[in-house]
């Protein structure tokens, strides 16, 4: 189950690492109110988590899942380039959360 929060966790942020975006500067209310409650119930889904989960693991999963999550969107939605190198680190970050669920 705190597997599950995470991963939650780590969706909304992609949610509102992107709404951040439609926010311009948190002056369009309701991109605004999404972007304050995505974040709002990531953190409280983490904080969770965390109380089975070591904080170290759970941290580097919630912001690797963030991370690639919010590149992802990125390029199939907002036109950021997808260069070679990206994509690499992209994988890279993904090892390094397969990592550490393995070592958990």
């Amino acid at each position: 189950m705190n597997w599950l929060l995470l991963i939650g966790a780590g969706l909304l942020e992609v949610g509102w690492a992107v709404g951040l975006k439609y926010t311009e500067g948190f002056t369009k209310f309701w991109p605004s109110v999404w972007t304050i409650g995505a974040m709002l119930l990531s953190i409280t889904m983490l904080g969770l988590a965390m109380r089975d989960l070591p904080v170290g693991t759970a941290y580097a999963v919630w912001t690797g899942i963030g991370a690639v999550g919010t590149v992802i969107v990125g390029i199939y939605l907002l036109g950021d380039p997808a260069t070679a190198e990206r994509l690499i680190s992209i994988g890279l970050i993904l090892l390094g959360i397969i990592g550490l669920k393995l070592s958990s």
